[in-house]
C-alpha cells in the first residue's frame, strides 16, 4: 500500500513537470502567434473562463473520486448519478453566458471580449465531463490516465493553435483568441477518449447502472457545494485584494504608479516564485485523497494518521530546502526566470510563512477525503475575511506593500493552522 502511495505521488509529480513544459511552451506559442493586443484580449478573458469552468465541475470530480474510493457503492451508477447533476448546472450555466455575454463583456470594457466569452458555454461541458472522467480514475488510485490524457491534451492544444491562429488572425484578433477557447473542445474530448481506453475492457453497463439514485446525488452535493463555495469565496477574496489595497494607498497618499509597480512585483514575480513547490504538493495531495476516503471508511484510523502525516512529511522535505534557498539567495532564482533583481526583501519575509501554505493542499485533501469539505470552505472564509481587514488597517499605517504581506502572511497561517485542528479532531 505504501509502494502503491509513493508511485502515485512519483507518476504525478512527473506528469505533472511535462504538462507544465507543455504550458509554458503553449503559452510562449500563443503569446507569439497573437501577438500583445490578442495576449492581453485572452487574459481580461482568462478569470471569467476559470470561474465558469469552476462553476461547471461544481466540486463533483473531488466527490467521485471520494465516493469511489470509500469503494463502498456501485460505482457505475454513482458514476451516473453525478452526470444528471453535471448536465443541468451545465446546461443553467450555458444559458447564463448566453444571455449575459453583452453585460459581462461591457464589464469588462472591451467589446471584443464577447465572441470569446460566447465561446466558453460550448466548453464548458467537456471539461466538466473530462473532470469527472478523470476523478473516476483518481478514485480508483490508478493516476497514469490522468497523467497521459493530460499530456495528450496539450499536444493536441499545441497543434491547435499553430495551425488555426494563423487561419483566424487575419479575420481579427477576436476570433483568435476565440478559436484558443474553442480549441478546448476538441483537447479535452480527445482526452476524454484517451480515459475511455483505459477502462477494463470487460466492463458492462446494464440499464439499472444507468438510473441515478437520489442518495448518491445527495452525498456528492454534500461534498461538491462546500467544494465549489470555498474556491468562490478564495476567488472573491482575490478579486478584492487589488481593489482594497489600491484604495487604502491612495488614501494614504501613495501614487498609483508606485502601487501598480510594488503590487506588480509581488503578484508577478514574489508570489509564483514563492508557489513554485506548491506544485509538488498539490501531486502528494492528489496521490492522499483516495488512500485517506478508502482507509477512513475502513476505520482504519491509525493508517490514516500514519499517511497524513507521510504526506505533510514529503512537503516539508520539499518545502524546508525551497525556503532556505529563497531566504538565502534570493535574487539567484529571480534573475534566471525573471531577469530581475526585484522583490528580494518581499521574498525573504514570506519564503518561511510559505512553508506553512507547503502543507496546506495535504490538509485540505484530507479534510474533503474525510466528508468534512465545509471545514476547508470555512478555513478559506476565515482566511479571506482575516486578509481583507487586515490589508485594509495595515495599509492604513503607511508601511506600503508590508500591510499586504502581513496580511498574506497572518491569512496562511489562520487557513494552516485552522485545517490542522481540525484534521487532528476528525482523526482522534
Amino acid at each position: 500500500m505504501k509502494e502503491k502511495f509513493i508511485k502515485s505521488i512519483l507518476i504525478l509529480i512527473v506528469g505533472g513537470l511535462l504538462t507544465k513544459v507543455l504550458g509554458m511552451i503553449i503559452k510562449i506559442v500563443m503569446s507569439r502567434l497573437i501577438g500583445t493586443e490578442g495576449l492581453g484580449l485572452y487574459m481580461i478573458i482568462l478569470p471569467t473562463f476559470s470561474l465558469f469552468i469552476g462553476l461547471g465541475q461544481f466540486g463533483l470530480p473531488t466527490a467521485l473520486s471520494k465516493l469511489i474510493a470509500e469503494n463502498t457503492k456501485n460505482n457505475k451508477r454513482l458514476f451516473f448519478s453525478i452526470l444528471p447533476i453535471t448536465f443541468i448546472i451545465n446546461i443553467l450555466l450555458i444559458g447564463f453566458i448566453i444571455i449575459f455575454s453583452h453585460p459581462l463583456s461591457n464589464l469588462l470594457h472591451n467589446p471584443k471580449t464577447y465572441l470569446p466569452l460566447l465561446a466558453i458555454s460550448l466548453v464548458i461541458p467537456f471539461t466538466s465531463l473530462s473532470s469527472i472522467c478523470r476523478s473516476y480514475f483518481f478514485g480508483k488510485e490508478q493516476m497514469l490516465p490522468h497523467v497521459i490524457s493530460n499530456i495528450t491534451e496539450d499536444i493536441v492544444r499545441l497543434l491547435l493553435m499553430i495551425i488555426g491562429i494563423p487561419y483566424f488572425l487575419p479575420k481579427g484578433i477576436e476570433y483568435a483568441v476565440c478559436f484558443i477557447i474553442l480549441s478546448n473542445v476538441i483537447s479535452e474530448l480527445t482526452s476524454i477518449i484517451i480515459l475511455i481506453l483505459f477502462l477494463p475492457k470487460n466492463i458492462k453497463i446494464t440499464k439499472n447502472d444507468l438510473k441515478p439514485r437520489k442518495d448518491y446525488m445527495k452525498e456528492s452535493l454534500s461534498i461538491g457545494i462546500p467544494t465549489t463555495t470555498g474556491r468562490l469565496i478564495g476567488s472573491i477574496g482575490y478579486f478584492l485584494e487589488p481593489i482594497l489595497l489600491t484604495t487604502s494607498l491612495l488614501y494614504c497618499n501613495y501614487s498609483s504608479s508606485f502601487i501598480t509597480r510594488e503590487y506588480g512585483i509581488l503578484s508577478g514575480y514574489v508570489m509564483p516564485l514563492l508557489l513554485l513547490p506548491s506544485f509538488f504538493t498539490m501531486a502528494i495531495s492528489q496521490a492522499l485523497l483516495p488512500v485517506v476516503a478508502k482507509e477512513y471508511e475502513r476505520k482504519n484510523y491509525s493508517y490514516v494518521k500514519r499517511k497524513v502525516k507521510q504526506a505533510i512529511f514529503y512537503s516539508l522535505c520539499i518545502g524546508i530546502p525551497a525556503t532556505i534557498f529563497f531566504m538565502l539567495i534570493p535574487e539567484i532564482p529571480l534573475k534566471l526566470i525573471y531577469n530581475t533583481s526585484e522583490g528580494i526583501n518581499y521574498i525573504r519575509i514570506l519564503a518561511p510563512i510559505c512553508l506553512f501554505q507547503y502543507i496546506q493542499s495535504p490538509l485540505s485533501s484530507t479534510l474533503d477525503a474525510l466528508g468534512k469539505s465545509k471545514d476547508a470552505m470555512i478555513a478559506t472564509l476565515l482566511g479571506v475575511i482575516t486578509r481583507s481587514i487586515l490589508l485594509v488597517i495595515l495599509s492604513l499605517l503607511k508601511i506600503g506593500l508590508y500591510g499586504l504581506i502581513i496580511a498574506i502572511s497572518i491569512n496562511v497561517l489562520v487557513v494552516t493552522f485552522y485545517s490542522l485542528k481540525k484534521v487532528k479532531k476528525y482523526l482522534k
